[in-house]
């Protein structure tokens, strides 16, 4: 394996070719943040871990094992840094099922198996299919499971028992009210109450209380006032380390256990990739933008949960998966690495054998109303707003019901089939209108027009009368080509007859008409299209080296074309007679109104790369600023030239641009420049301007950074790893002007790395998070816009 370094002789960087990223350093360094950090989430882990054995019916250790095993193992070999795992509210109901049909050993089996095959599932990196999953379906998983916690512990809060099931809970409750025990539900009053009120406190007191968690205050309180008024509740009751209980063979059909299994597997999979994501953006979100920690890498993230779950059955622990209240907390407290999970999972082991008289203090029924609580909470309001704006709240209904009344995985199956059922709906529902005015026909067609939809459209397209002016507006983002096919015949056939036609889109831009007839269309060039105007291209000039000329072209001998000064004035010609007629209304709009664009976009000077053209936009919509190697001069260091920073100025301060995008490309001259330029160099206008680029020269031979990805591969050469590299670090120099940083603090901007492929004609962007702070960094494939449009539509 071979290591890129620092030249520590010379004062340019040695840099090879990237075979494998570098290793880090070994020694394990601990911050001041992680420590208050690691307290923190203890504090809240432990009472959550005790209320959650509980609540499954499981051996009160359990949850101290798998808190810790969460801690140390899934902190350590996981990909998501800040984190934390453990036994996981969600997990309550699969648990406890298992642990009523087959058994607590047997239980602690399944979990070793569901973590091999999360193991099994991160060698073949499907973690991010896993996100595939509808919001609404996973929503409604969560929601499901909170109302079935909340049903089973709100028995043990009024002195009982729970029963098996959801439905048996709600209708053993009427009876369950009407013998009531005093003293657990005083308890568990004050511990819902302190729950609900602790974080509300009031005045800079309040504030500075506040810091202690709300869980840990609720089952402390309720404890001293049990122990203090003598109250006769049943309390934890810890055994013996000793007589521990171990997994042993799963007995049980073999069918159910694979089902176990499978569920557990799921739950703990999505919960967690799911999970990782959200701490992404929270870290994202901090005051400091996350400054060096990096993002979640998802499949090793599941091959961490897998590890944690194996150890964890095998130590008789209950099943392990990412926590996001703990999570939360841990991002909260300012943890900047994951030194901080594994200290709380090491606070966890010191507890669970060292204070073992004190938690033998605390009051089931405490407990219970701490994951009461919980259960309640994870019926989210804000989630179900979120569906009900993509109208998706049949699915959310569906996945909701089937959770509590068949079980998880029942209803996470029914989610899916409904969200099918209702990708499929919107996909074919499709209307189809027509009217008069001023003259002209116009047909509206709404939704996506596919091959169920020719019918219809066909018939609306003929009843159309022959050699009248027509309209047809699209409004929609799909047509295939059964579709297409339909529109360009039909509109073939109308024009033979002296009519007029017209595509627009939903917004009454017009759209380029198909090509008469299949014939024409692979005798026309493709690019003779007003927004397409390519270099050294001129309309109906083919060469007869493509084979589009006629026989006596291709007979004759075919000369190099020449590039001279009259393809400039074609090309202004073209635009005035083409693209001019369709662009007019709006740049007339855009010279009253002024410009407002979305984006800076700060891009490599390079011809190959046309703005527009790639990111599909328009007139007014991005700010452009085009320098040799798309760099960002730190500032204080420009020497004269301000004119980067006085763009970025005048675009964040006064366009109120939303995002900055870095885009570099593939085959970038002043990367190779950079690389092969050395300290003799002669200082001409380029070496200044390039000196830029030696903190992304740097960064790339430092050993404290990892080797960016294209899509999980290495880059090609040095060239290709510099030209990615050099993007995140001139999103760092972003990062040191005041009115980005003032921005991002506010949340009202954004900051996105793209590399652009010029061979591949394909665009990358920065996985992860809006805000790029990560120096784990990896460049993703952007999916293929209609897809995409597809996909957001369905």
């Amino acid at each position: 394996m071979t290591l890129c370094t620092p030249d520590r002789t010379t004062t340019r960087p040695r840099v090879q070719r990237p075979h494998s990223p570098p290793e880090r350093p070994r020694r394990f360094r601990v911050a001041g943040a992680d420590l208050s950090a690691s307290v923190a989430v203890f504090l809240i882990a432990l009472p959550l871990s005790l209320g959650i054995a509980l609540a499954t019916g499981a051996p009160l250790q359990s949850g101290l094992v798998a808190a810790a095993v969460g801690g140390l193992v899934a902190g350590r070999f996981g990909g998501s840094p800040l984190q934390v795992s453990g036994p996981a509210a969600g997990l309550t109901v699969v648990t406890a099922e298992l642990i009523h049909l087959y058994g607590w050993r047997t239980t602690c089996a399944i979990t070793v198996l569901a973590g091999l095959a999360q193991l099994g599932l991160s060698a073949l990196r499907v973690a991010r299919s896993a996100l595939a999953v509808s919001p609404a379906i996973v929503h409604g998983m969560l929601a499901g499971i909170g109302v079935t916690i909340a049903l089973a512990q709100l028995h043990i809060v009024l002195g009982s028992t729970p029963q098996s099931s959801a439905v048996d809970n709600v209708l053993a409750l009427p009876s369950q009210l009407a013998d009531i025990h005093p003293a657990a539900l005083a308890i568990s009053a004050l511990t819902v109450a302190v729950l609900l009120c602790w974080p509300k406190l009031p005045g800079r007191a309040g504030q500075l209380v506040r810091k202690v968690p709300a869980a840990l205050v609720a089952v402390a309180g309720a404890t001293a006032v049990a122990a203090f008024a003598g109250l006769a509740v049943p309390r934890v009751d810890l055994p013996s380390w000793s007589s521990h209980a171990l997994p042993g063979l799963p007995e049980g059909p073999v069918l159910g256990i694979a089902a176990g299994v499978l569920t557990i597997t799921l739950v703990t999979s999505v919960q967690s990739l799911l999970s990782a994501v959200a701490v992404d953006k929270l870290v994202a979100n901090r005051p400091d933008g996350g400054h060096g920690v990096p993002r979640s890498a998802l499949d090793r993230e599941l091959a961490g949960q897998g590890a944690a779950n194996v150890v964890s059955g095998a130590l008789g622990g209950l099943p392990v998966a990412g926590v996001a209240v703990r999570s939360v907390a841990n991002v909260s407290a300012g943890a900047v690495s994951r030194a901080s999970t594994m200290l709380h999972g090491l606070w966890i082991v010191l507890a669970a054998l060292l204070l073992v008289p004190v938690l033998d203090l605390i009051p089931l029924p405490a407990l219970a109303a701490l994951v009461m609580v919980v259960g309640i909470q994870m019926v989210s309001i804000t989630h179900i707003r979120t569906v009900t704006r993509h109208r998706e709240v049949v699915v959310y209904v569906v996945t909701v019901t089937g959770v509590v009344l068949v079980g998880i995985l029942e209803g996470v199956a029914l989610g899916i089939a409904v969200a099918i059922a209702v990708a499929l709906h919107r996909l074919t529902r499709t209307r189809i209108t027509r009217e008069e005015r001023d003259g002209r026909q116009l047909l509206h067609v709404r939704g996506q027009l596919t091959f169920l939809a020719v019918p219809r459209l066909s018939r609306a397209l003929h009843q159309l009368p022959h050699g009248s002016d027509v309209v047809v507006e699209l409004d929609g983002s799909f047509m295939d080509h059964a579709a297409y096919e339909t529109l360009s015949d039909w509109t073939a056939g109308h024009l033979a007859h002296g009519g007029t036609v017209e595509t627009t889109g939903p917004s009454g831009a017009r759209i380029a008409e198909p090509p008469a007839s299949t014939a024409s269309a692979s005798a026309a060039h493709i690019c003779c299209r007003p927004w397409t105007p390519w270099h050294n291209h001129q309309c109906g000039e083919q060469s007869a080296a493509d084979g589009t000329g006629g026989p006596e072209e291709a007979a004759a001998p075919v000369e190099p074309r020449r590039t001279t000064g009259l393809h400039l004035a074609s090309g202004i010609g073209k635009f005035q007679r083409n693209t001019a007629p369709l662009v007019r209304d709006e740049l007339a709009r855009l010279a009253r109104e002024g410009q407002t664009p979305s984006q800076l976009f700060l891009t490599c000077a390079d011809s190959r790369l046309v703005t527009s053209m790639i990111t599909s936009s328009g007139p007014g919509d991005l700010f452009t600023v085009r320098n040799v190697g798309n760099l960002v001069p730190l500032p204080g260091e420009e020497s004269g030239d301000d004119s980067v920073a006085a763009a970025i100025e005048y675009a964040v301060e006064v366009l109120r641009v939303e995002s900055i995008t870095v885009c570099g490309h593939s085959g970038c001259g002043a990367m190779q420049a950079l690389l092969n330029g050395g300290p003799d160099d002669p200082p001409t206008p380029l070496r200044r301007w390039l000196r830029h680029g030696r903190p992304s020269l740097e960064r790339m031979a430092s050993r404290r950074h990892a080797w960016a990805r294209i899509s999980g591969r290495l880059p090609a050469d040095a060239v290709e790893q510099l030209c990615l590299t050099n993007v995140v670090q001139q999103l760092d120099h972003l990062r040191a002007y005041e009115p980005v940083a003032r921005r991002l603090a506010e949340g009202t901007l954004t900051l996105h790395g793209m590399y652009f492929h010029v061979g591949e004609a394909q665009a990358y962007l920065l996985s992860g998070t809006d805000e790029v702070h990560s120096y784990d960094d990896v460049f993703t494939q952007v999916m293929p816009t209609a897809l995409r449009e597809t996909a957001r539509a369905s």
